[in-house]
């Protein structure tokens, strides 16, 4: 979205955070196609305790904030998780008497608290406080998906200052390759000719990744000309792996693999048969908007997911893939019997794509986050 705002001619600085251990301390900055990046050094993964991710939070909350005055400028837009990117934002707005938009990327603290990751009731009522401060503190507040608006204006915040935006397809980057496929398969020869179950994505505990090599050991004997891969890092990346090794199925029609460049994800994408999104079986997650189900979108893949809401609609209403039960079992019965479609899984493969170019496309929606902030700033003159 920045890349498009600068090709637009705005000047764009992102403020945001290094997470990787290196000799870097401080701020740093570096120009990236035409973005002033200020980078933060700030220690995060996933395999984080809540208690140091809040600490990481907060470090970047504290010093972001005066970074972000001294920069200047018209507008102030940020984009969350976690929600405390808020405080930094407000405080560079109020100094500098500019507007800000607010992105809400996930509906916080709803999600953390019900899955147990926030139990302490001051904290609870802290993060709830934060929350509607955000939002109070929003000249206009993007939303996701249809769900996170409504849980938006819940708290009392205006309808009309509200605009979907979900995530969108790169429809230049994922764009279906036969070639990179095939390289993809070359770089993977344990994979071998059989049709790929893919799933490219984080490994936390609200995505319960333990759900494909269950898959993978009920399809085993059934569909021997069927693979499954899993792509990424996060704090059950182990205990998935050793979870498929349990069950019979790593290295074997299980395949786990560490988070690999974009680039590389990409040659994945197009070498698979069907991608999956996965979550835990939640009924606060079902606002959410996954990227990798855009990324599916956008690279002609047949998608399947395994919880309800407003990408299942999707789903249904323009038959690009599957919505799977969240009960395993269940779920490879279902599987099975698409895998055994070819011609099912092609058409849904085109319908995909069709719904990237004609609904999702990145460029566009860029266009309309760049209306919102345009009318933002000029309501706020």
């Amino acid at each position: 979205m920045a890349k498009r705002m600068v090709e637009g001619g705005h000047e764009v600085h992102m403020v945001s955070s290094w997470r990787l251990d290196s000799k870097k301390s401080g701020w740093t900055q570096e120009n990236i196609d035409g973005i002033n990046v200020h980078w933060l050094s700030v220690r995060y993964n996933n395999k984080m305790g809540s208690l140091k991710r809040i600490v990481a939070f907060l470090k970047f909350a504290i010093l972001a904030g005066p970074r972000a005055r001294s920069i200047g400028g018209d507008l102030v837009f940020a984009s969350s998780t976690p929600l405390t990117i808020a405080l930094p934002a407000i405080y560079a707005a109020k100094r500098l008497k500019i507007p800000m938009v607010f992105e809400v990327r996930d509906l916080w603290p709803e999600l953390p608290i019900a899955i147990g990751a926030i139990r302490n009731r001051l904290i609870i009522r802290l993060t709830r406080w934060l929350e509607r401060y955000a939002y109070q503190n929003s000249s206009r507040i993007i939303a996701l998906s249809p769900g996170m608006a409504d849980g938006i204006c819940k708290s009392g915040y205006p309808r009309k200052y509200v605009k979907v935006i979900p995530n969108s397809c790169d429809n230049t980057l994922f764009y279906p390759s036969d070639a990179l496929a095939q390289q993809f398969r070359l770089d993977h020869p344990e994979l071998g000719h059989r049709k790929i179950v893919l799933y490219a994505g984080t490994f936390g505990r609200i995505n319960g990744v333990g759900f494909l090599p269950e898959l993978a050991a009920r399809l085993k004997n059934k569909h021997p000309d069927v693979c499954f891969v899993s792509i990424g890092s996060g704090a059950e990346f182990e205990s998935v792996r050793l979870k498929a090794d349990r069950l019979g199925v790593l290295q074997k029609n299980y395949f786990q693999y560490e988070a690999m460049p974009k680039t590389d994800l990409v040659k994945a994408f197009q070498a698979a048969t069907i991608s999956m999104s996965l979550f835990i079986d939640l009924p606060e997650m079902r606002h959410n908007s996954a990227n990798k189900f855009f990324d599916t979108l956008a690279s002609g893949t047949a998608v399947a997911i395994n919880y309800g809401g407003w990408q299942k609609d999707i789903i249904k209403q323009h038959k690009v893939g599957i919505s799977l039960s969240p009960t395993a079992n269940i779920a490879a019965k279902q599987l099975s019997k698409l895998l055994q479609n070819s011609h099912e899984i092609h058409e849904m493969s085109i319908a995909a794509r069709y719904l990237a170019e004609n609904s999702f496309d990145r460029d566009v929606l860029a266009q309309s986050l760049i209306l919102v902030l345009r009318e933002t700033r000029i309501d706020q003159n």
